[in-house]
């Protein structure tokens, strides 16, 4: 009986050895997750459960506002004379003009979400203003109720509040409806390709540019919408756009 009982206690002991393990690597690994609002079962997902959505091809799954005129096939070239279309993809890149202004969104609707992104300016045409609008609601129009993630030349990472959104920012980075990013621009040069990450994870919105935390906003507003770029005024380009659903706390 009493090795049996000892058998038992060993087999007790090496059960809490092997969960204490694990529980400890989750909790490293996700120390600065849940600094940014990210939950345990959040952490854990892998990149299996990354969707693109953008293509690379078209811009199949997007709605351009205002809406846009009939594009011309790529096997009907344009008159000389035509303006070029607002939005348009080459070589897996997304890209706009930036006239007129406006935005292409996302026609499916996201609520709890990780989005990855990369950006960059035409250093040739210049530096310029665009911006991710997260949590798009209905009406279209410029600018639709959202808050938006800056992508104006030395202020990505800083935040816009459109149409009264309800969140929390940090009063003291805050003026009327833009909250400036927490450290020092970290954007690379012109033409050189920056990444934004993005959570917003039930009432939390996080930014980080080029793996650098930037921002932070507390309850926001939970409802599901659109994802958005912005065409503000300048040529700039999108790649490798892509999002995984949270689970909320």
């Amino acid at each position: 009986m009493a090795t049996k009982m000892s058998s038992m206690a060993s087999f007790a002991f090496a059960q809490f050895l092997i969960a204490s393990f694990i529980a400890c690597a989750c909790t490293n690994s996700t120390a600065t997750e849940h600094a940014t609002g990210l939950s345990d079962k959040n952490a854990i997902l892998d990149t299996f459960h990354w969707t693109p959505i953008f293509n690379g091809k078209n811009l199949d799954g997007w709605t351009q506002f205002p809406p846009a005129a009939a594009i011309t096939p790529p096997a009907t070239p344009a008159p000389a004379s035509a303006p070029p279309p607002t939005w348009s993809v080459l070589d897996g890149v997304l890209r706009t003009t930036g006239t007129p202004v406006g935005y292409i969104a996302t026609t499916a609707l996201y609520t709890d979400f990780e989005l990855e992104l990369e950006w960059r300016f035409d250093p040739a045409k210049g530096a310029g203003n665009s911006g991710v609008l997260l949590r798009v609601q209905n009406p279209d129009k410029v600018w639709p109720a959202c808050l938006e993630a800056q992508l104006q030349s030395g202020s990505a990472g800083d935040i816009w509040n459109i149409g009264n959104f309800a969140a929390t920012v940090d009063p003291s980075r805050t003026d009327g409806r833009h909250t400036t990013r927490i450290g020092e621009s970290n954007e690379l040069a012109l033409g050189q390709w920056n990444k934004y990450r993005i959570v917003m994870d039930g009432g939390w919105l996080s930014l980080w540019v080029n793996g650098k935390l930037q921002n932070v906003a507390t309850g926001v507003q939970r409802v599901a919408g659109r994802i958005a770029l912005q065409s503000e005024g300048a040529w700039i380009e999108f790649r490798d756009i892509r999002v995984r659903p949270l689970i909320s706390k």
